[in-house]
């Protein structure tokens, strides 16, 4: 998984309550496993009229948010089902953070997993971010300092869990944690043929 320690971005501001998983990749993409490709499917009936042709006025669909890597948007994102595939999506749109006043919990847990960093903020600061990237000002997100930083001498600070942001930082998913006690798990099975040979 890629580490995240700073990002730094123009940001989507797509400012919709109740954004859920079905929204943000329908169902019809779901017959992958892969978690790379499905970029062009994301938020598919928001950015694609019925002949597959891009809605202009659909916020990614536009220069400078097309590239964008920081999705503001309203509270209760993510609800729904508990596919993974939609935090596949936006990580393969090349979306890496996204700020809310409150995310599904299922979403929130498969955002960590996949190496994205959702933020929760009070209301006022989402609005007050919302309004810098209307205005195409780069927003950065310093993960070690746990600081949002908008172009101004007032940047918002965020709460992390200590474990998550180490994950985040050193780019560890389930596999590689895992990988980190090697060691003690082929200690364990080397005890455990010695005591049961029988079994192996």
């Amino acid at each position: 998984m890629e580490k995240f320690t700073k990002l730094k971005s123009i940001a989507a501001d797509l400012q919709i309550s109740n954004i859920d998983t079905d929204m943000i990749i329908p169902k019809q993409f779901l017959k992958t496993i892969k978690r790379t490709g499905l970029g062009s499917a994301l938020f598919y009936e928001m950015r694609y009229d019925e002949k597959g042709k891009e809605i202009k006025n659909f916020i990614l669909n536009n220069v400078p948010y097309n590239k964008a890597k920081i999705l503001i948007s309203g509270k209760n994102f993510g609800c729904g089902s508990s596919r993974e595939h939609a935090p596949w999506a936006l990580l393969d749109f090349g979306i890496r953070c996204i700020i809310a006043e409150s995310f599904a919990d299922i979403f929130y847990n498969n955002c960590f997993k996949n190496g994205i960093l959702p933020i929760i903020l009070p209301e006022n600061q989402v609005k007050e971010l919302s309004e810098a990237a209307k205005k195409n000002k780069e927003i950065e997100i310093d993960l070690i300092d746990q600081k949002i930083h908008k172009g101004d001498n007032r940047p918002f600070d965020f709460e992390i869990e200590s474990f998550r942001k180490e994950c985040l930082l050193n780019g560890y998913d389930d596999i590689a944690l895992t990988l980190k006690k090697d060691s003690k798990i082929n200690s364990f099975e080397q005890r455990k043929k010695n005591l049961t040979p029988w079994l192996y």
